[in-house]
């Protein structure tokens, strides 16, 4: 599934990279997709309708198995 999900980001990416954003695929535990959106999307407002009117939307819609998609934040002070 991993491989499926990682398709379906690698088409939606472009799109956020052309507004100076992204997006990178972190874990799936079951059905739950985790994300991390980074650059321009990591603080923008419009970041949480992105994620599901964009991202998730599109991988429910491929991947039935995914049931939603969540935005993992760094912790704080962390060099990532």
């Amino acid at each position: 599934m991993r491989e499926k999900v990682q398709q379906v980001i690698d088409e939606i990416r472009p799109s956020l990279q052309a507004d100076g954003g992204d997006v990178e695929l972190v874990d799936i535990e079951g059905g739950v997709v985790k994300v991390r959106l980074t650059g321009a999307c990591a603080g923008c407002p419009m970041s949480q309708m992105t994620l599901q009117m964009g991202i998730e939307r599109l991988l429910k819609q491929r991947l039935p198995e995914v049931e939603r998609v969540e935005n993992v934040q760094d912790v704080p002070g962390s060099t990532s």
